[in-house]
């Protein structure tokens, strides 16, 4: 099973080279390489919720605090924890890693 990462999912075009990226700037997600390979995904492409300043809902999100009780409400959120089972890595996790 191919998993995809958030901007694929989000279809956003902020990944390196999307087509939105001059209108709204490469997203942090996209380049955060500290997550690379978390919930088996590219840079933090599965681990977005606990990065600051992602896209979603057409605004830009702010740090971990402020944007996670939205995160546990999106879709893609719940189709990674899903998709990774046992395996999930969760936001003490990811931001363990980000520190």
């Amino acid at each position: 099973m191919i998993k995809m990462n958030c901007w694929k999912f989000m279809k956003c075009g902020r990944q390196p080279g999307g087509e939105r990226v001059d209108e709204l700037n490469v997203c942090p997600a996209s380049i955060e390489s500290r997550t690379d390979g978390m919930n088996s995904g590219k840079m933090g492409g599965r681990a977005c919720w606990a990065i600051t300043g992602t896209f979603c809902d057409g605004e830009v999100q702010g740090e971990f605090a402020s944007k996670m009780t939205g995160c546990v409400h999106c879709e893609f959120y719940r189709i990674v924890a899903h998709e990774e089972g046992l395996d999930y890595q969760g936001a003490k996790k990811i931001l363990d890693r980000l520190k």
